[in-house]
């Protein structure tokens, strides 16, 4: 399988230098990910679920948060009872990428610590949005954490890490639990078409 070997190849180097660049870069990345896997989730785009859209009062303004910021979720994914999941997918993974990079075990450690920082960071600031507050969302905002091996270093190094940023309403998900999330939304949404074609 040369080509697909080729693509594979061509990918991490994709992701390599994505991660090597700018916070800005790794988000667009993180963002593209994560609406890869809204695409195989059996959900439908500008239907159940959407990229990059305004929250909204019933008088169609855009709301803002407490600091005067409009609210711009990076994914908002409807519920067959209106209410809303928010995703962020903007973390950070600077830190993890020089923790992949390091030298020797010294260097590792302060690097994974610098990553834990950064999502902790990340975390506080997500939950000062207060997206539940504003919008008819879920309690918790799901943060993705787009590369697997960054989330499991993290949970596995701080125990603590998930219990922080769900106590602050923030559900961390890596992309194969996210997918699981995703496929049971996509079942609620049958079972709403289909009681809808019965009735």
């Amino acid at each position: 399988f040369p080509s697909h070997d080729i693509q594979v190849s061509k990918e991490a180097n994709n992701l390599t230098t994505a991660l090597k660049g700018n916070t800005k870069m790794q988000g667009n990345w993180g963002e593209m990910l994560l609406e890869s896997i809204l695409e195989n989730s059996g959900l439908t785009k500008n239907r159940e679920y959407w990229v990059q859209e305004f929250i909204k009062d019933s008088s169609g303004n855009t709301i803002k948060d407490a600091e005067g910021k409009s609210l711009q979720p990076d994914i908002t994914i409807k519920y067959p009872d209106e209410r809303l999941i928010i995703i962020d997918a903007k973390v950070s993974l600077l830190a993890w990428e020089q923790y992949c990079s390091a030298a020797d075990i010294a260097q590792q450690q302060q690097f994974l610590q610098q990553h834990i920082q950064s999502l902790k960071n990340h975390i506080n600031n997500l939950s000062k949005k207060n997206y539940a507050h504003y919008a008819k969302a879920l309690d918790y905002v799901l943060l993705f954490i787009p590369i697997e091996p960054a989330f499991l270093e993290a949970v596995k190094e701080d125990v603590q890490l998930w219990k922080y940023a769900y106590d602050k309403r923030i559900l961390l998900v890596s992309p194969t639990n996210l997918l699981a999330v995703l496929k049971i939304v996509a079942d609620l949404w049958k079972i709403e078409k289909q009681n809808q074609h019965a009735i």
